[in-house]
């Protein structure tokens, strides 16, 4: 099975309590089909008292039966808690984007995804040397700004 069946066969389980076990979500999930695997991540620290993080996935063998999981357990209650469970989502890689530890221009297919082309580079230069071919003074029309107060009439 391809990483992209996988995912769509698993399902995301959040609002656990501590007492909910990989058991109990066998028996609970058990009737909407063949579970091959349930996984309770455990917390960051080790030095938590918690058993897992108060979510969890719950791998199925066939995507329909996800989807049926879904339907009918999203909103019940286990453990006296109100559980969300959702299709599971690819886990985000630490190293891109926003909040990663690499220079978004140090990361893959940034500079592949802007890179200007040389057309559009010379087009932009052409612009900046103006209509007479030199660059345009960046000084032009600040005249007069060196005198403060209100301009005399």
């Amino acid at each position: 099975m391809s990483e992209a069946e996988r995912l769509k066969a698993t399902v995301y389980v959040g609002g656990l309590d501590q007492a909910v076990t990989a058991h109990t979500l066998t028996e609970a999930f058990l009737p909407f089909g063949e579970i091959v695997d349930i996984s309770l991540p455990k917390p960051d620290l080790p030095s938590s008292t918690d058993l897992h993080r108060g979510f969890g996935y719950v791998e199925f063998e066939f995507p329909q039966d996800a989807k049926e999981a879904i339907d009918n357990m999203d909103g019940s209650e286990l453990y006296g808690r109100t559980i969300k469970v959702a299709a599971a989502k690819p886990q985000k890689d630490s190293n891109e984007g926003l909040g990663s530890k690499t220079a978004i221009w140090e990361q893959e297919g940034y500079l592949a995804q802007h890179a200007v082309s040389e057309e559009d580079r010379l087009a932009a230069e052409e612009a900046r040397l103006g209509a007479n071919g030199r660059p345009e003074d960046p000084m032009q029309g600040l005249e007069g700004l060196d005198v403060a107060g209100p301009k005399p009439e």
